[in-house]
């Protein structure tokens, strides 16, 4: 007896959860003035969801998780050691998240490990310039190339101004120098880009299983609660804030699934840095929508 049948009503039985899936979101994003961009996979049965995954965003601190992976790459090639010592200079000390800028003197000395992990658990800007400084954006792209993520690039180190000249920006990559990529701050992504590397880390093949497992560690550390997490207390994270935007990645771990998720929302019409910023509060529902559409939707 052939098979055909059943596979076409399991189908027929996807496209109503999807288009339903579709709809909430749609309905969830309702007039918001500006844009929403989202890719999100379930690692379990690779059902997805997407509104305009492919296309290039800013990514704000959400650039420190590619940091990362090349810093662990690195590490495991023998290029630095965890212990190797990083100096704050007064010209690394930016203002924005984290401590190293305003609570450290410069002369500090720290180990590489624990810089990393301020880079992520508090989105350290000043942690992100040290690590920039001494491998270089262009070995961030680099790594990437090398796991065939091709969009993605670290642009340049984090300048402290809060809107000042962009002259005053240091530590460009070769790709930060094009004309077409200065728009993007810090940083140019996609979301199907970032979902790419946490089914990668889930997989156990960034780097290594092991270094897999202690990215996804200390994302887990990560101490902004104002998007995924609202809904969600298991969740392995990164975010990105600018005036304008909000931003997250990160692996969402629940009952029915793990849900690993991007989402940018750009053109907030002003700027609020409180917990009830229109961005962070969409971020939160559509993350909260996606989640339970793809936890539930039937498995063909």
């Amino acid at each position: 007896m052939s098979k055909l049948p059943v596979l076409v009503l399991a189908a027929a039985a996807v496209l109503p959860a999807q288009q339903a899936l579709r709809d909430a979101v749609r309905a969830r994003i309702g007039d918001f003035p500006g844009s929403v961009t989202l890719y999100a996979r379930n690692l379990e049965t690779g059902a997805s969801f997407g509104i305009r995954e492919t296309e290039p965003v800013r990514t704000a601190s959400t650039i420190k998780l590619p940091i990362l992976c090349s810093l662990f790459d690195q590490v495991a090639r023998g290029q630095a050691k965890w212990t190797d010592p990083l100096t704050i200079t007064a010209d690394e000390q930016v203002s924005g998240s984290g401590v190293l800028g305003t609570e450290f003197s410069p002369g500090v000395q720290l180990p590489l490990s624990d810089v990393a992990h301020l880079m992520i658990v508090l989105s350290d800007n000043t942690a992100t310039n040290l690590i920039l400084e001494r491998f270089g954006a262009d070995s961030v792209n680099a790594y990437l190339d090398k796991i065939g993520i091709t969009a993605t690039r670290s642009l340049r180190k984090i300048r402290g101004d809060a809107g000042g000249p962009l002259k005053n920006a240091q530590g460009w990559s070769k790709a930060g120098q094009l004309p077409e990529n200065k728009k993007y701050g810090i940083g140019r992504s996609t979301p199907r880009d970032m979902v790419t590397i946490l089914e990668r880390l889930d997989r156990g093949e960034i780097v290594s299983p092991q270094a897999s497992k202690e990215i996804l560690a200390i994302m887990k550390r990560c101490q902004d609660t104002q998007g995924f997490r609202r809904h969600f207390e298991n969740v392995a994270n990164k975010t990105g804030a600018l005036d304008a935007l909000r931003s997250e990645v990160g692996i969402i771990y629940t009952k029915s699934g793990r849900v690993a998720m991007a989402i940018t929302v750009d053109g907030i019409p002003k700027p609020d840095w409180t917990p009830d910023n229109p961005g962070l509060l969409l971020i939160a529902d559509i993350s909260k929508i996606v989640v339970d559409g793809l936890t539930k939707e039937p498995r063909p």
